[in-house]
């Protein structure tokens, strides 16, 4: 089952801002390399509008929307809508910003200027210390000005729910005048409850003048863990596009869940009226990439892709199921991506095999050097374990495929340790000039000690800030997946300023890592690690000598 958008069902717009929004999760900082799959990724899902990033924020995030605009704007295959996703960028009610958002995202065939100014009372006094006046000269100023750039132009009050409805009605109206085609009320603090903030959506559509010729459009957060509530509440009363992320990441608490809205309407299509050319057979998929490139693991508990969400332990649970899925499963594990089978390939299985697997997985678009790469580690690890199940081969995959550019490569790791015994590693490391490198170490376990011996050789102090470990399957030959954030000590890398809030924030980058020897995968994890923070500065010091 996909989500589709029949003709008796109005279209629901999916607007992802996991590029944008998700990337500001603290420690979610993605490289170019990363935000492009991850684009590709989203138009596969079939994203409508992909917030690509805020082009004004550094001279990086402008390089990230151009080529995601260049690259991946024109795409239409494997899209049910027959449509190239438009890519949005985020700009302050100021014309320079504008401007840049525009020279941003220009180059995709579809493109839009999502531009945005406080509306509440707190925002207004005590941020921006500007009044209501000016506030609605400002919006009137800046939507005109990207309207003139670009047909497509949203607007969002800031924190409208907490603004006055009354002020907002003024500001929004003015703002279609001025040519916003898209109007998104944000909760930016995610205070409202779902009564509240569908209330907000059905009055504002009802008392703005012109209402009718914009699309409405929710964003929520989720501090008080309401975020898909009050989206769902939102497009109940007449919102007809939803922002929302990846599982769910954003700051503080996070963002709308796109997997979590979009599986509610296709579960309960006669409660919303509303349909999405979502694939919801690429949300497993998205999710995981996601997850391994931000470094943010998916909670076991989470809804729709967490790894919980379809196992049942329970008795009861398990007896029903066996008589009928949909006793105990109101959706089917196949609909978000998830196969059925739970052990399919072996050691004695072949590359025509394993190429099979992977596209009845989702992957079958993988390149030819990924495909050998990936089924080298297959075997690798195939003639450890009797079997090697789906689990694991989304595991290989996401350790192979989704990793940042080796500057440092790990070659070999070896560690003694015991109760009797100080743990010892030794490592060699293959150094960006291709030469071998050799050290070893004593610590106070042997993950210690192994990241020890590889600080040893490549001299690049950091704090390891996070640092953990999940089994992929049950059993004791299990593949282990880490993931771990380090937080540089160079001050080219270690600090960076808020797009919107403009505070310096500490930096931090993440690493992922799996194998059958939890030891190793905590040697890839952090290796993938340093060679984030490494690519990060020397691309810093490039802009700054150019």
């Amino acid at each position: 089952m996909t989500s589709g958008a029949p003709e008796t069902k109005e279209r629901l717009i999916v607007f992802d801002t996991t590029l944008r929004d998700g990337e500001q999760s603290p420690g979610a900082t993605l490289n170019l390399e990363e935000k492009l799959e991850i684009a590709r990724q989203l138009s596969r899902l079939g994203v409508d509008v992909c917030e690509a990033g805020f082009p004004i924020a550094s001279p990086g995030d402008f390089e990230a929307v151009q080529r995601v605009a260049r690259e991946v704007g024109p795409l239409v295959e494997n899209r049910k809508s027959g449509e190239p996703m438009t890519i949005a960028g985020l700009a302050r009610a100021r014309r320079e910003d504008i401007q840049r958002a525009y020279d941003a995202v220009s180059p995709a065939p579809r493109h839009r200027i999502h531009t945005f100014l406080a509306t509440s009372d707190i925002h207004l006094k005590h941020k921006l210390r500007i009044d209501r006046e000016e506030c609605v000269r400002r919006v009137k100023e800046a939507v005109s000005f990207a309207r003139s750039l670009c047909d497509d132009v949203e607007f969002s009050p800031e924190d409208a729910g907490r603004s006055d409805r009354e002020f907002l009605t003024v500001v929004l109206g003015e703002a279609i005048a001025a040519g916003a085609t898209t109007l998104n009320i944000p909760d930016t603090v995610g205070y409202t409850t779902p009564e509240e903030y569908g209330a907000l959506i059905a009055y504002l559509i009802a008392n703005t003048p012109g209402a009718e010729k914009a699309t409405w459009s929710t964003h929520c957060h989720n501090d008080l863990g309401l975020a898909t509530a009050n989206t769902l509440a939102g497009v109940r009363n007449g919102a007809r596009q939803v922002e929302v992320t990846i599982n769910g990441i954003g700051e503080r608490a996070g963002n709308t869940s796109l997997e979590e809205v979009v599986m509610a309407i296709a579960t309960r299509p006669g409660e919303f009226g509303v349909a999405t050319w979502i694939d919801t057979t690429q949300i497993t998929r998205t999710s995981r990439m996601v997850s391994a490139y931000t470094g943010i693991p998916v909670q076991p508990n989470k809804a729709v892709v967490g790894a919980n969400a379809f196992a049942h332990e329970a008795g009861i649970h398990q007896d029903g199921m066996l008589k009928h899925h949909s006793t105990y499963e109101i959706m089917r594990p196949e609909t978000v991506g998830l196969a059925s089978s739970a052990l399919v390939l072996g050691k004695h299985s072949g590359r025509h095999a394993f190429k099979v697997r992977l596209e009845e997985l989702g992957y079958g678009d993988l390149s030819d050097e990924d495909l050998n790469r990936a089924f080298e580690r297959f075997k690798r690890i195939a003639d450890k374990k009797k079997v090697v199940t789906d689990a694991d081969l989304e595991a290989i995959l996401t350790d192979e495929i989704y990793q940042p550019p080796e500057i440092w490569k790990l070659k070999y790791v070896q560690v003694t340790c015991g109760d009797h015994t100080r743990p010892t590693a030794t490592v060699i490391l293959v150094d960006p000039e291709g030469k071998e490198r050799e050290d070893a170490a004593v610590g106070a376990g042997p993950v210690d000690a192994v990241y020890k011996a590889i600080n040893r050789i490549v001299r690049e102090p950091n704090t390891l800030t996070e640092f953990v470990v999940t089994a992929v399957t049950e059993g004791i030959d299990s593949l282990g997946e880490v993931t771990i954030r380090i937080q540089p000590h160079h001050e080219e890398t270690s600090r960076w300023t808020h797009p919107q809030t403009g505070q310096t924030q500490a930096r931090t980058f993440s690493g992922h890592g799996a194998s059958t020897d939890i030891v190793v995968a905590s040697a890839r994890a952090y290796m993938s690690a340093l060679n984030k923070m490494l690519s990060a500065r020397a691309e810093k010091l490039e802009r700054k000598g150019s």
